[in-house]
């Protein structure tokens, strides 16, 4: 049995050539594939692969742990985009350990504290490193007034001066949706909300930087995500002597979902009588209704789901429907068949679910696909066809 998702080749990677030559006309400079996590469903190595065909010299991963699997597939530097903060005891081990491996050097730290920067200033070797600052996002971060007050720090600069730290740029991680509290300053043009919290944030790092000097100075870099084609060239247009890096995962990866197919195999076809009672929990379905047994369950990720951000009134209702189903026991599966979203007979299994098909649907054989709409980034597929 196989849940697993067909890529067509050609056009997966058409899409990926169309986004990176599309973001270096807009920002000046080369995209950085973002392969954290499951790989956006596909795998790390296989985005890694994918990453060295487009050129790419950085990707970007999502934590310490992930880092060994990607080094091993490409000679490209890896930014770590969760912060190092020495008060993370487990995540600091794993620091250490990977500290002791060759790839070490080609790995660039996310730094987020006053404290992390003066951990790495007292230790040994070299530590490449970005500065994240506190966007509209407010997850991690530097708000102004702390990156001002690290970057004249004496400690801090102490270790910049004598190379402990190599601070390659400032980090920017944006919100989805336009930052709500950027302010549009009268009289003046300067875009997107997002484009204009950029524009701060990298004007800000631009004259601190310029008064640095020596070898050790900090680079004029801005790390960014989560923004446009547009945006970045109304940035690079602003700001022509800032370096700008767009980190892209979700829009290179899967952005053309028409090139990725996943499906389950039909393992099992029951037509029942009306009133029979299935599965863990015994319940009944549709009057003589035909029950299919599907690979893919919570093991791939079938029936997770992240929370609505029921921004709408329209979303509001769904999820209040969905909710109100789902209380009823009754919930839709991602699996289609004849061109329609099909109901789970009971919660998802391990590695299976199973589902209703009404009295007069078609009838699918085993060894049949049944297609699924899933979130790539939660599912965990048994095979990645159509690679080659």
């Amino acid at each position: 049995m196989a849940f697993a998702v067909t890529i067509n080749a050609q056009r997966w990677r058409d899409h990926q050539d169309v986004v990176s030559d599309s973001v270096r006309r807009a920002a000046g400079a080369p995209i950085v594939p973002v392969i954290k996590g499951n790989g956006y469903g596909l795998g790390q190595r296989l985005l890694a692969d994918e990453a060295i065909r487009l050129g790419a010299d950085t990707v970007a991963v999502g934590t310490v742990f992930e880092v060994d699997e990607v080094a091993e597939y490409g000679n490209f530097d890896i930014i770590v985009l969760e912060p190092f903060d020495p008060r993370d005891a487990f995540a600091t081990d794993a620091w250490w350990r990977l500290g002791q491996q060759l790839h070490a050097g080609r790995v660039v730290r996310t730094i987020a504290s006053r404290e992390a920067l003066l951990a790495l200033g007292a230790g040994h070797g070299s530590v490449r490193v970005l500065l994240e600052a506190q966007t509209s996002m407010h997850r991690f971060g530097f708000d102004e007034t702390e990156l001002l007050r690290v970057l004249a720090d004496a400690q801090v600069r102490d270790a910049f001066a004598r190379g402990r730290v190599l601070v390659e740029g400032l980090a920017l991680h944006l919100p989805l949706a336009a930052p709500a509290d950027e302010v549009d300053p009268k009289g003046a043009d300067l875009g997107t909300a997002k484009v204009r919290e950029i524009v701060r944030w990298a004007g800000l790092w631009q004259a601190e930087t310029e008064v640095w000097s020596g070898h050790n100075s900090p680079e004029s870099r801005i790390w960014v995500s989560h923004i446009d084609d547009a945006e970045m060239a109304a940035v690079v247009t602003s700001l022509p002597d800032v370096v700008l890096r767009p980190r892209i995962g979700t829009r290179l990866w899967l952005g053309d979902r028409s090139a990725l197919h996943a499906a389950g195999t039909v393992l099992a076809v029951h037509p029942l009588a009306t009133g029979t009672h299935v599965g863990y929990r015994q319940r009944t379905g549709p009057k003589d209704g035909t029950l299919v047994v599907v690979s893919g369950g919570t093991y791939h990720g079938i029936g997770l789901s992240a929370p609505t951000p029921a921004a709408s009134v329209r979303q509001r209702v769904v999820t209040a429907g969905t909710g109100a189903l789902d209380a009823a026991g009754r919930a839709l599966s991602p699996f289609r068949w004849a061109g329609k979203q099909r109901w789970f007979a009971e919660p998802p299994h391990q590695h299976t679910s199973m589902v209703w098909l009404p009295k007069g649907c078609m009838i699918p054989a085993v060894g049949d696909k049944m297609a699924a709409d899933v979130r790539f980034t939660t599912s965990r597929f048994d095979a990645v066809l159509g690679l080659g």
